[in-house]
């Protein structure tokens, strides 16, 4: 006999029928009414039974749960019943044999019933059901389960846990969804052999597509893997509905690798069937205004990423870095994600810290084969863009070119990919693009314009309001620079350095208009390009400093920015020096008491290097 603790009672599925009901078998129904001969159980919608007034041991009222056992299934259908009380049981869910169809399968199932297993990718309580997302080996659909306006649905049911849901496939406001009927928990070896297949079909699914690079390229090519993985991850975030988080540079070349990512993931979650709608909830893009991953970055994204898990029970984000992500100055905010589990990858062009990849599941960085800046975060983020979805290929060719314009790239792929869209995109076109790209970033501040960048991109279809914007921004970013160059160019001091290269330094906090466009890091690399033209031939360094900040721009002298600031750092206490950027283009920040003797050390530095061409 058994014990009252391993008592098991059963709980009838929504497509079980009569077939299903066994005999001396103890269930969990409810009452449905009332007669003066008994008491009207159901045990699921289609079936019903009878309590005879002689085997009620307790009171109940109508919507009540109640236990019965099956004492007879007669002939014509009806069923005898006994009320059981028992304190302690396990239930078992009983299920209508029959074989699980896969999400990808629904579009020709519509109006019938099935059954499907997979894993909770999230659950969102709305005002009337619970819409739990579902991810199997094929796809992501919605199921909706139904208590009462506003009631959470199957609360036992948690994010991630694997499921068997049986439903009728609906088609609302043009959207496949499972109605669901039942949802029981999967458990032991079962969701172990259910989670081993939907992994092993997600990791060849999300495999990325073997095609050739846009252009050729030694550097790239030794990048392939890397970004293949990048990719993967990538893929494999959109597959299983994880929401993906771009923070990139707030420049030229981060805006084209950022978009070029952009475009690619929003048209796959649209192939995929995931949950996809105009506020991008599954992909967010913003800019980060510094080439780092800042803390103010990383606090904000983790605020609205937990209170997104919170409320509406989506997963934490991957989050991808491009343009940004690569030196000891992201490590900060990268130990902060780690605590929270969530993965990073970048894709950057900066000089790399060694220091930071134990914190990413991803890092593609020319400098880790090889290369260098020059092969900018726009070239790898396209091509890690035609890797995840190569149907967006003749939408994006053409930003590796803008992004090289941009960031002043001298690599042999910046006038490759200018060759490769020639036709319709010129050297000058590519020029006003990344130029009206920076102008309108800097309105746009910590914003992603993301309407507004595809305009200027040129990705809208709409070629005649993309010529005439950027015929417009440029106009407009020209004229502020010519103001700010009339303002600033009269005040820069000059001086030869011992190595032979020619030393320009600008105070741009007093010489410089503030809070407008160039901003002062702009300003500084202008004044940098006139300073050359006027010194072709001759290895020329500019220093546009404020009260606690200095930004870098040199031609043909062998620097290493990163380098420099790491010294200084060491060598001047109490100066509160950071930084960082490329190795002859980037800045450092300082304690405003300490500027005299940073500059000083800085410019000791800046005359020992080697002079070049």
């Amino acid at each position: 006999m058994e014990k009252e603790h391993d008592m098991k009672v059963f709980r009838l599925g929504a497509t079980c029928d009569l077939g299903d009901v066994e005999e001396g078998k103890t269930y969990i129904g409810r009452v449905q009414g009332f007669a003066n001969f008994g008491t009207f159980v159901q045990l699921n919608d289609r079936i019903k039974g009878l309590v005879h007034k002689s085997n009620v041991k307790t009171d109940h009222k109508e919507r009540e749960s109640i236990l019965v056992k099956v004492l007879t299934i007669r002939g014509n259908g009806n069923i005898d019943l006994e009320e059981a009380t028992i304190p302690v049981y396990t239930v078992e869910m009983v299920e209508k044999k029959s074989t699980a169809v896969r999400l990808s399968e629904l579009g020709t199932k519509v109006g019938r019933t099935v059954r499907i297993e997979g894993e909770i990718a999230q659950i969102k309580q709305t005002s009337g059901p619970t819409i739990f997302t579902l991810v199997d080996e094929s796809g992501t659909e919605n199921a909706a389960a139904f208590v009462e306006a506003g009631v959470r649905a199957y609360p036992e049911a948690e994010l991630g846990d694997l499921v068997r849901i049986v439903g009728e496939v609906m088609l609302r406001n043009n959207q496949l969804q499972i109605e669901v009927s039942s949802l029981s928990l999967l458990t032991g070896d079962e969701a172990e052999a259910v989670r081993e297949r939907i992994e092993l079909a997600l990791d060849q699914r999300a495999e990325p597509p073997e095609i050739p690079l846009l252009v050729p390229s030694e550097v790239m090519e030794k990048l392939r893997p890397g970004m293949r993985n990048i990719a993967k991850i990538i893929r494999k975030a959109v597959f299983t509905s994880q929401p993906i988080l771009l923070r990139h540079h707030a420049d030229a070349d981060g805006i084209c690798s950022a978009v070029a990512i952009e475009q690619a993931v929003t048209a796959l979650i649209r192939e995929s069937g995931g949950d996809f709608d105009g506020e991008y909830y599954l992909f967010k893009r913003a800019p980060s205004k510094a080439p780092f991953y800042e803390i103010e970055d990383i606090t904000r994204d983790l605020d609205f990423a937990l209170k997104d898990h919170a409320r509406f029970g989506q997963k934490l984000p991957l989050v991808l870095l491009t343009d940004n992500g690569s030196t000891e100055e992201d490590l900060p905010s990268l130990k902060m994600a780690q605590v929270y589990g969530i993965p990073i990858v970048v894709v950057d062009h900066h000089h790399p810290d060694e220091i930071v990849d134990q914190y990413l599941a991803g890092h593609v960085n020319p400098y880790h084969v090889g290369g260098d800046f020059g092969i900018t975060a726009g070239m790898l983020g396209t091509e890690i863009a035609r890797l995840i979805n190569p149907s967006v290929e003749n939408l994006i060719r053409h930003l590796p070119a803008v992004a090289g314009v941009g960031d002043r790239s001298e690599a042999p792929e910046r006038a490759q990919f200018l060759d490769l869209v020639k036709a319709t995109y010129s050297e000058d076109h590519c020029k006003d693009i990344a130029l009206a790209l920076d102008y309108q970033q800097f309105w746009l501040r910590f914003n992603d314009g993301r309407e507004l960048t595809k305009d200027v991109l040129d990705l809208t279809g709409n070629p005649d309001r993309h010529q005439r914007l950027v015929a417009l921004l440029v106009e407009g970013a020209n004229a502020a620079i010519a103001d700010q160059m009339s303002a600033s160019m009269p005040h820069v001091r000059h001086q030869t350095l011992p190595n032979g290269a020619e030393l320009f330094l600008l105070d741009v906090e007093i010489h410089a208009h503030k809070f407008t466009f160039p901003p002062p890091g702009k300003t500084s690399g202008e004044v940098h390009d006139r300073l050359c033209k006027q010194h072709a031939g001759s290895p020329v360094v500019t220093i546009g400093f404020g009260p606690d900040f200095a930004v870098l721009r040199s031609r043909g002298v062998l620097m290493n920015i990163p380098k420099m600031v790491r010294e200084l750092r060491d060598e001047i206490p109490g100066g509160g020096i950071s930084g960082g950027g490329h190795l002859v283009v980037g800045s450092i920040k300082f304690v405003e008491g300490m500027r005299e003797e940073v500059l000083e050390g800085l410019i000791k530095k800046i005359s020992r290097d080697a002079v070049g061409p």
